[in-house]
C-alpha cells in the first residue's frame, strides 16, 4: 500500500522519436479493442497519495491502484511524462483534486480514457480565510481555532479560495471513500457491495481517528501551532489554532515582517516548537526556531510517503502527528 504500482506498458517507439502529442501517445498504449474506453482496465490512477490510499482501500482486490506522485516527491510540483499519461488513459477511474496538480487538470481533461472523479467535487473544501469558522462542520461538535494568515498570498497557485489539504480531516477522507465507492459501484457493478463495505470499514477507521484527535486535543497547555507552510488549517476543527511561516507552496519565502510577527507570536503564546515537514527543506522552520529559541519537529502532510515512512500509512502518519502536537502543546 505505500509503495508506487505501476504496470508497464511498450508504446511504439515512434511516440518518443517523433514526439508525438501525449494524447496520441496514450491512445497506442490504451485499450484500442473498445473503442479507448479504459472501463475494463481494472486500474485506479490517483493524483497523490491520500488519495491513492482512499482508492486502495475501497477498490481492495478489484482494481490496482497507481499513484502518480513518486515517493519522496512534492505533489505540487508534478510533471507527466508519455508513461504518466498513459497510465491516466488507460486507467478505469482518474481520481484527482482540481487545482493541486495543474498536470493531472490537464490530464482529466485532454486524456483520460474512463472516469474521473475530482475529490474537490465530492468534499467539503474550507475557503482560505485569515480566520477559519469551524464552528459548523457537517454536524461537528469540535470547536475551532482562529487561522491567522501573515503573509499568505494564495493567489498564483491557482487554487483560488479554496484549502485542498482537506484529508488533514479523516471526516472528510471518509466522505472521499463514500464517493469512490459509489462510483466505482458505476464502473464494476457486480462488486458494488464490496466497494461500500470497503468504504464502510474505512470510515469506521477514520471516525476512530477523528475521535482521537478531538480527545488527545481537548485538555492541552497552549493551542498555539507553528507549521512550514499553510498545509494544516483542517486541524483547526480540534481548537488549535495553526500559523504558517509560508502560504500554499512549501517554497514560498516568507517576509521578513512575517518572520517577526512570529517570533513575537512565539513568545507570547509560549510556542515550544516551529513544526517543519517531510516533503521540503526545514531550513527555514529552523532559522525561525534558532531565533526564538525553541526546537524543531516534523509534522508530516501526508501528502506522500518517503524513504523514511515507506512502511507507513495515512494512519499512522496522522497518528505520529497527534503525538508531535500533544508533545508541543502539552496535552
Amino acid at each position: 500500500m505505500s509503495s508506487r504500482r505501476l504496470r508497464r506498458r511498450t508504446a511504439p517507439a515512434v511516440c518518443a522519436v517523433a514526439a508525438l502529442a501525449l494524447s496520441g501517445c496514450a491512445a497506442l498504449t490504451g485499450e484500442e479493442e473498445s473503442g479507448g474506453s479504459a472501463e475494463g482496465s481494472g486500474t485506479i490512477v490517483a493524483g497523490l497519495y491520500p488519495l491513492a490510499y482512499v482508492a486502495e482501500r475501497v477498490a481492495g482486490d478489484a482494481f490496482e491502484v497507481e499513484n502518480l506522485t513518486s515517493p519522496g516527491s512534492e505533489p505540487h510540483d508534478l510533471e507527466l511524462g508519455l508513461s504518466e499519461t498513459a497510465e491516466v488513459s488507460d486507467a478505469a477511474l482518474l481520481l484527482y483534486l482540481d487545482s493541486l496538480q495543474p498536470a493531472v487538470d490537464a490530464a482529466a481533461e485532454e486524456n483520460a480514457g474512463g472516469e474521473v472523479l475530482d475529490a474537490a467535487s465530492v468534499v467539503d473544501l474550507l475557503p482560505f480565510e485569515d480566520e477559519h469558522d469551524h464552528a459548523d462542520e457537517g454536524g461537528d461538535e469540535h470547536a475551532g481555532g482562529d487561522h491567522a494568515d501573515h503573509d499568505h498570498d494564495h493567489e498564483g497557485h491557482d487554487h483560488g479560495d479554496l484549502d485542498p489539504h482537506f484529508w488533514q480531516d479523516p471526516v472528510r477522507m471518509a466522505d472521499l471513500g463514500d464517493a469512490v465507492a459509489e462510483r466505482l459501484a458505476e464502473i464494476d457493478p457486480e462488486e458494488a457491495e464490496t466497494f461500500r463495505a470497503n468504504a464502510a470499514d474505512l470510515r469506521a477507521d477514520l471516525e476512530a481517528l477523528d475521535e482521537e484527535y478531538a480527545a488527545g486535543l481537548a485538555d492541552c497547555a497552549r493551542n498555539t501551532v507553528v507549521t512550514s507552510h499553510d498545509a494544516f488549517g483542517y486541524l483547526e476543527k480540534y481548537g488549535l489554532d495553526m500559523h504558517a511561516i509560508a502560504g500554499i507552496s512549501p517554497d514560498a519565502e516568507p517576509s521578513p515582517a512575517a518572520l517577526a510577527e512570529l517570533q513575537e507570536l512565539i513568545r507570547e503564546d509560549g510556542v515550544t516548537t516551529v513544526f517543519s515537514e517531510s516533503l521540503a527543506s526545514p531550513k527555514t522552520a529552523e532559522v525561525l526556531a534558532d531565533d526564538a529559541g525553541v526546537r524543531t519537529a516534523v509534522l508530516d502532510t501526508a501528502e506522500g510517503l518517503t524513504d523514511e515512512t515507506a512502511d507507513e500509512d495515512y494512519l499512522s502518519l496522522m497518528r505520529a502527528n497527534l503525538a508531535a502536537l500533544q508533545e508541543a502543546n502539552g496535552c
